[in-house]
């Protein structure tokens, strides 16, 4: 049994390595959907039923937890899986709460009615199906009071982060800052709401400011998971086996993912 980590594309193996920094002896297996990438354009439906057949992949590989290491995913999909698909013996987890509790600061487990908290104006940065879902933002409004989200979707940067282009990436990034910051000039935090965007965590901080706290999700997340397996721990497998499954071209994905994360990365067909 390992705990599976899924995303549409290579976005998150940045969430993958902080696991397997944060849970050296917990095994897994990284499914990505590269041949319907990116899931930002799709619609809630269209969303459900890729992310519903990945889990199920993940499943049958033994994984009986799975992180949906997928902003878009998360959103569109997640509310809907555990209200009326995920069975009582597995669990599937997404990646906003622990960002959210991050940023209102909020332990695990903390269902006190919202509050008011420090950020008032955040920046969500995130893909056009993540925006559309406002998850963000509901999520938030049943942790905090009084706080103003402007939410940016950053069309098109995710293709480039996949296809290597750091040029059109930080230019993109630039455009997706400013046009945001014509609607809030002065936001004090800044959600990268995408696991392909830590990326460019130092673009976004030039872009932004040295004023605004950039909010990433790869660390909140990997200690998010360490304590729930401490909770759970029949949810950790025993030993350390490692493997990348694609719908993808294996070959092309591994080369892919060893750019992006500076080792190599070798990919199965799933």
């Amino acid at each position: 049994m390992a705990v599976g980590v899924f995303d549409s594309g290579l976005g998150g193996l940045t969430v993958l390595d902080a696991l397997v920094r944060r849970l050296p002896d917990v095994p897994f297996v990284y499914f990505g959907d590269n041949a319907h990438a990116p899931y930002g354009v799709r619609d809630a439906d269209d969303i459900f039923r890729l992310t519903c057949a990945a889990t199920e992949r993940l499943w049958a590989e033994g994984c009986e937890l799975v992180i949906l290491a997928c902003n878009t995913a998360s959103a569109a999909a997640l509310k809907r899986m555990q209200e009326t698909w995920v069975p009582a013996d597995k669990r599937v987890l997404g990646v906003f709460v622990p960002l959210i509790e991050a940023l209102t600061e909020r332990q695990w487990g903390d269902n006190s009615p919202p509050r008011e908290v420090a950020v008032k104006h955040v920046a969500l940065f995130a893909t056009p199906a993540t925006v559309a879902s406002r998850a963000f933002q509901r999520e938030l409004a049943y942790r905090a009071i009084g706080v103003d989200v402007e939410a940016q979707p950053c069309g098109g940067l995710v293709d480039a982060i996949e296809q290597g282009d750091e040029i059109l990436a930080e230019a993109l990034v630039r455009s997706h800052v400013e046009a945001l910051k014509r609607r809030m000039p002065h936001p004090q935090a800044a959600v990268l709401g995408c696991t392909h965007y830590p990326l460019m965590e130092q673009t976004f901080q030039q872009a932004l400011g040295p004023d605004v706290k950039v909010f990433s999700q790869a660390n909140l997340v990997a200690e998010a998971l360490a304590d729930y397996l401490t909770r759970r721990p029949q949810f950790a497998g025993p030993g350390r086996v490692s493997r990348f499954l694609t719908t993808g071209d294996p070959r092309a994905v591994s080369d892919r993912a060893t750019q992006f994360l500076k080792r190599r990365i070798e990919f199965q067909p799933a």
